[in-house]
C-alpha cells in the first residue's frame, strides 16, 4: 500500500466519513423513534447499509474531490425522515433528535481514541507499515471526521442540527421564520464553505470557528488514546 497513491488517500478519508455520516443519521432515526415518530423505521432507514443514506453530492462526488485535491473531507448523507408532529413532544423532541447525531459522532471519537489506544498497545513501538499503517490512518482519520462533523452540524444555521436547535429555543413566530431558511440550506452552505472565505480570511467561519475547537476535542480525544496505549 503506497500512502502516496490516490486510491489510498482517498480511502483513508472516504471510509471513516462513510462510517459518520451513516451512524449520524441512524442515531437521528433512533433519537426520533424512541421519542414517537416511528418514521425513519417504516422507510427502511435506521439501517448501517450505506445504500440506504448515500447522498450523490454530498456522500460521493464532494467528498471524493476534497481527498483528491489534499483537502479537509466534508460530506453529507440522504437526511433521516423525521415529522415531527408525530413526536410526543415535537418542540423539544426535534431538539433531541438533532442533537443526537452530533452525540454520534462524539461517542464514535472517543471510540476511536480507544482503538488508537489499544493499536498502539499491539504495536508495542513498532512503525506501522503495510495493513497497520492503512488501519492507524483509518483511525485517525475517523477521530477527526467524527470531531469535525459534530462540531460543523451544531453550527446555528439551517439545515444543520444547530439550526434545529435555535428553532426549538427560539419563541414559535420568531422559529417559523427562522426553519424557512432551510429551504436555502446548500446555498447556505455553499456560501458558508466557499463564499465566504473568498470574500475575507475573517469569515471563513470552518476556519475561525471549527478548527480551533476541533483541534483542542482531537488532541483531548488522543490524550485519552495516549493513557490507553500507556
Amino acid at each position: 500500500m503506497n500512502p502516496d497513491h490516490i486510491v489510498y488517500r482517498t480511502a483513508v478519508w472516504i471510509i471513516p466519513l462513510v462510517i459518520a455520516i451513516v451512524f449520524h443519521e441512524v442515531a437521528h432515526g433512533w433519537m426520533a423513534k424512541w421519542l414517537g415518530d416511528p418514521t425513519a423505521a417504516e422507510r427502511r432507514r435506521l439501517s448501517f447499509n450505506p445504500l440506504r443514506h448515500v447522498d450523490p453530492v454530498g456522500t460521493l462526488i464532494l467528498p471524493l474531490g476534497l481527498a483528491v485535491a489534499g483537502a479537509p473531507v466534508f460530506g453529507w448523507a440522504k437526511p433521516v425522515p423525521v415529522v415531527a408532529e408525530r413526536l410526543r413532544n415535537p418542540r423539544w423532541g426535534m431538539v433531541a433528535v438533532a442533537l443526537a447525531g452530533p452525540g454520534m459522532n462524539l461517542a464514535l471519537a472517543a471510540l476511536a481514541a480507544i482503538g488508537l489506544g489499544i493499536f498502539g498497545v499491539t504495536m508495542h513501538g513498532a512503525e506501522p507499515t503495510g495493513l497497520a499503517a492503512f488501519i492507524l490512518a483509518n483511525l485517525l482519520n475517523f477521530l477527526a471526521v467524527n470531531v469535525f462533523l459534530a462540531l460543523f452540524n451544531l453550527l446555528p444555521i439551517p439545515p444543520f442540527d444547530g439550526g434545529h436547535v435555535v428553532e426549538g429555543v427560539l419563541p414559535r413566530p420568531l422559529a417559523a421564520r427562522y426553519a424557512r431558511l432551510g429551504q436555502f440550506g446548500l446555498l447556505l452552505l455553499i456560501g458558508v464553505l466557499v463564499l465566504l472565505p473568498m470574500l475575507s480570511p475573517r469569515l471563513d467561519i470552518v476556519g475561525r470557528l471549527i478548527a480551533p475547537p476541533a483541534q483542542a476535542l482531537i488532541g483531548w480525544f488522543l490524550t485519552i488514546a495516549g493513557a490507553f496505549a500507556g
